[in-house]
């Protein structure tokens, strides 16, 4: 059983949590620190976007800053994500660690058993959802919305039939990011908001599907579940879901100065945040 470093870098500014979601891949890949588990949260509420979203077609970004929230894109692709009431979770690990397939798909097949393990320490049967006909593959390709929750991609979490949770993955030099959304609650309203549609009316529809394709965990439980039996439950299914001992890790006084140069330097910029 191999040892993984473990960090809850608990609430966080996004430019903080794409920074060191990105300083961790390299110092993984100089060999400074092993593969490693992250769970972290969001100070401001942020909406997050994907790598080659654009920003002024798909996103509102006066609602953005009317509800208060954060903005910075994702060095992953994917669709916009509102990270409110969740626990984000992200995993660094070379490619050529063992059982990690060569394939992003089955990478994330792997990667996601860690997730799957976690819903049902919290009594969620949970599965994965894999497309199988043509028509819902070519839906993955050209998705209707902006709106990450809006359907399932390969081997995401789906729980009755309902999107859970999502993932986005990239590889850079050899090593692998994934990092996601667990939702416990979500305000439905306010995320349709931060969306440009053709016209209300299709706003409308959308956001009246969405109920019936994605679901928080406090919708599917008997009683609300609280932020700590959440971490507790995925720190656990990532242990066993990847076979994994996971060793709680701080970051050295040199490491912090590096995610601190990197949030200036990328993540708080516009050149990045707004480039598409």
């Amino acid at each position: 059983m191999e040892t993984w470093y473990f960090i809850d870098s608990k609430d966080q500014s996004p430019a903080y949590n794409m920074a060191l979601d990105e300083k961790l891949m390299d110092w993984h890949r100089e060999g400074t620190i092993p593969p490693v588990v992250r769970f972290y949260g969001w100070n401001p509420p942020t909406l997050s976007v994907g790598y080659f979203q654009h920003i002024e077609k798909e996103i509102n970004m006066e609602a953005v800053k009317a509800h208060g929230l954060g903005f910075v894109r994702r060095p992953t692709g994917g669709r916009g994500v509102l990270h409110d009431d969740e626990l984000t979770y992200s995993v660094i690990v070379s490619e050529s660690q063992n059982a990690m397939p060569d394939t992003v798909t089955e990478a994330y097949r792997v990667i996601s058993q860690g997730l799957l393990e976690g819903f049902r320490n919290l009594n969620l049967q949970a599965e994965f959802s894999i497309p199988r006909s043509k028509e819902e593959k070519d839906r993955l390709k050209r998705p209707r919305s902006a709106v990450c929750f809006d359907a399932p991609s390969w081997y995401e979490m789906i729980v009755e039939g309902r999107k859970v949770a999502g993932s986005a993955q990239t590889r850079q030099k050899g090593v692998i990011l994934q990092h996601g959304s667990i939702i416990r609650s979500v305000d439905v309203d306010k995320l349709f908001d931060l969306f440009l549609y053709k016209s209300d009316r299709a706003r409308e529809r959308m956001q009246k599907g969405f109920h019936k394709k994605a679901a928080a965990i406090n919708e599917l439980t008997e009683a609300p579940v609280s932020m700590n039996d959440i971490k507790q439950a995925f720190r656990k299914g990532f242990e066993k879901g990847l076979d994994i001992h996971l060793k709680e890790y701080a970051l050295e006084a040199g490491q912090k100065e590096q995610v601190k140069d990197l949030m200036e330097k990328k993540y708080d910029s516009e050149a990045w945040n707004f480039k598409w």
